[in-house]
């Protein structure tokens, strides 16, 4: 697709999901799930993406049975994306409404000891629990340019909207990071993304290595920070954002060792609710070398 043509087709889905994310919840829902089955069924690439991860993640289910998954993440995918206009742009306290937290007092007894980062992994609800953290906390994050540009301008503009919330743009560097760390901001950090091979190495992710970056236990390493793990789902019609306690010692490990750490509690809270991870992102596009790709 062109840019101008990528940009006329973003404009118009971001004017639906505006409209959507106005009208009654019951009504969105309805529509957001037929928009859903829609998407399953003619994104084709995305749905081989999603069914080969849901392969190597749950070989034990039957085809059936992770199409079954796939159908059902998709379906949540459009309701978190049309939700995440009115966590952008609607009034703050449907922040309150739509978000429920738990674990709070993990965030706050890490913060009286120093930097804190909260690892965020690409659940459905991310958006929802930054915006709750960000409502309530000096926030800096990690964002990356999308293709188009009315995308990145919304995204962007919604992760933003409180005075005390900064992002950086991922090719800044970690430098740029750290400045924000450094003046007490919490970093919501979202690291479990293949960005290629280049600051990354290959551990396990569902039994197959996976390129995992090394972000986080390098900003662990160089600030003392503490880690906290938490999860943002779409769980009986609210959001919930679960903060876990806190890691004090990731920046004592090898960067191996905290990237399997990390896997391993997404993988654990994966298999809690499997259709509210990112499938349809190509998490194992860079293979290490000799092995043969895993999207044909």
């Amino acid at each position: 697709m062109s840019e101008p043509s990528l940009e006329i087709a973003t404009g118009a889905l971001i004017g639906l999901a505006r409209i959507l994310s106005r009208r009654p919840r019951w009504l969105m829902l309805t529509v957001a799930k037929v928009l859903g089955l829609v998407v399953y069924t003619l994104v084709a690439r995305r749905r081989r993406v999603a069914l080969s991860n849901l392969a190597i993640a749950f070989p034990e289910l039957t085809p059936a049975a992770r199409q079954a998954i796939a159908k059902t993440h998709i379906k949540t995918f459009v309701v978190s994306l049309i939700d995440r206009f009115s966590l952008w742009e609607g009034p703050v306290q449907q922040i309150d409404q739509m978000v429920r937290v738990s674990g709070w007092s993990h965030l706050a007894s890490a913060r009286e000891a120093g930097p804190v980062i909260v690892l965020a992994p690409h659940f459905l609800g991310l958006d929802a629990g930054g915006l709750y953290l960000s409502s309530r906390l000096p926030v800096v994050s990690v964002y990356a340019q999308q293709k188009s540009q009315k995308l990145t301008d919304a995204m962007t503009s919604g992760r933003a909207r409180f005075p005390d919330t900064s992002l950086v743009l991922r090719n800044e560097g970690l430098r740029a990071v750290l400045r924000h760390l450094k003046q007490g901001k919490v970093l919501y950090l979202l690291p479990d993304m293949d960005l290629g091979a280049r600051d990354a190495v290959f551990v396990p992710f569902f039994g197959l290595d996976a390129a995992t970056v090394t972000t986080l236990s390098r900003l662990a390493r160089m600030t003392g920070a503490q880690v906290l793990p938490s999860v943002t789902r779409l769980q009986d019609d609210r959001y919930h954002f679960e903060i876990f306690p806190a890691w004090t010692d990731l920046g004592e490990l090898t960067p191996e060792a905290s990237a399997r750490r990390m896997n391993a509690f997404i993988e654990e809270r994966v298999r809690e609710d499997p259709h509210q991870y990112l499938w349809t992102h190509r998490r194992y596009k860079t293979r290490p070398p000799g092995e043969p790709p895993v999207y044909r």
